[in-house]
């Protein structure tokens, strides 16, 4: 991550929740001092804190151009699209700050360098335009280079879409960071390439190199690597976004995986039921079971939804269900599962 402080404002219209705007909330909880505001004009006279229950004061305006006061230098696209399509209503927004001379950091598969508006507009006012979802170019092919691989690896998955993969991947590096412990994060999408600098659009790549891009960045950690934390996407009981889940297994071929689940949540992002936690990790361990002995280490809930007390309670219960750690590292701390992990290392 970037020592350079951005002043960045972050664009959500109609999806300023804790489950849409991804990228944006992530932001806002590891970098709030930098965060000047969201747009989202369904949420107008909210802050940060009222709707997500962290981040301050940070407020919700109707339009960049009640942002502007302020002086922002980034635009952020925080929420994504199905498809990753940028809308007209974006696009007022995108248009207005590149003439404020913002640069603009977006994941939507909806790639601002191939837009030529926004590219004319952005060369013009000398602002920069990146896309997060580029994927690499030329692609790599897989090796099964797995097969020798000394290092091992921990993949975050989940039930759905959503689900806290993201966030669960990068506190469980920075906190064994902390221990001492020398961890590689991996990206797969835009907000953990944002947030880390570095990464690969795991949905953006063709099917065919999915597997291979994941196995290249895991061979690049350095040799004294303890363990390297690879952020997951999707799920396998998501009817849209499976395949991509599937790539990103069988590039990992994770020697461990850490289960996350939201419990307050009866339906997928598809508004399809949700499986249970029991059935998404027997689906990963049969489809590794080809190729090596995976196993799960521990579980991270979601319990944003949830009181104190219902949460403990879904937290004790899951646990005694799964006879695995489990916590929510946000709400609740490390529990025993970030002792777990080290003692993997």
């Amino acid at each position: 991550m970037s020592k350079f402080k951005n002043k960045f404002i972050i664009l959500c219209h109609g999806a300023f929740n804790y489950v849409k705007n991804k990228t944006g909330n992530m932001l806002i909880r590891y970098r709030p001092d930098e965060v000047l505001g969201i747009i989202d004009n369904t949420k107008v006279g909210e802050t940060a804190q009222t709707e997500l229950g962290y981040g301050g004061n940070i407020p919700v305006v109707r339009n960049f151009d009640e942002c502007i006061f302020n002086k922002p230098d980034t635009l952020v696209i925080g929420s994504a699209s199905q498809g990753g399509f940028i809308t007209d209503e974006f696009r007022t927004e995108i248009v207005k700050a590149i003439k404020f001379g913002c640069n603009i950091i977006s994941g939507m598969h909806h790639f601002l360098n191939d837009d030529k508006e926004i590219r004319d507009l952005a060369k013009k006012y000398n602002v920069s335009l990146t896309d997060l979802r580029k994927p690499p170019d030329p692609p790599n092919f897989p090796k099964g280079s797995w097969r020798n691989r000394q290092i091992p690896v921990l993949l975050i998955v989940g039930t759905d879409c959503d689900s806290g993969k993201m966030t669960t991947a990068w506190e469980v590096a920075e906190r064994l960071k902390d221990r001492g412990n020398k961890v590689e994060f991996i990206g797969t999408g835009q907000t953990g390439i944002l947030l880390s600098g570095s990464g690969v659009p795991i949905d953006a790549v063709k099917a065919d190199f999915m597997a291979g891009e994941i196995e290249q960045l895991i061979d690049a950690v350095p040799d004294d690597t303890e363990l390297v934390i690879v952020e997951g996407q999707g799920s396998l009981t998501n009817q849209y976004y499976a395949g991509v889940t599937l790539g990103l297994l069988h590039g990992a071929m994770p020697d461990y995986m850490l289960m996350t689940h939201d419990p307050g949540r009866p339906l997928d992002v598809t508004d399809y039921p949700m499986s249970s936690m029991g059935e998404v990790m027997n689906l990963h361990l049969d489809l590794m079971r080809n190729f090596k002995q995976s196993k799960f280490v521990g579980i991270n809930l979601l319990t944003v939804t949830f009181t104190k007390d219902e949460a403990l309670s879904e937290i004790n219960k899951v646990q005694s269900q799964y006879g695995i750690a489990t916590t929510d590292l946000i709400r609740f701390g490390d529990g025993e599962l970030i002792n777990t992990l080290a003692d993997l290392i």
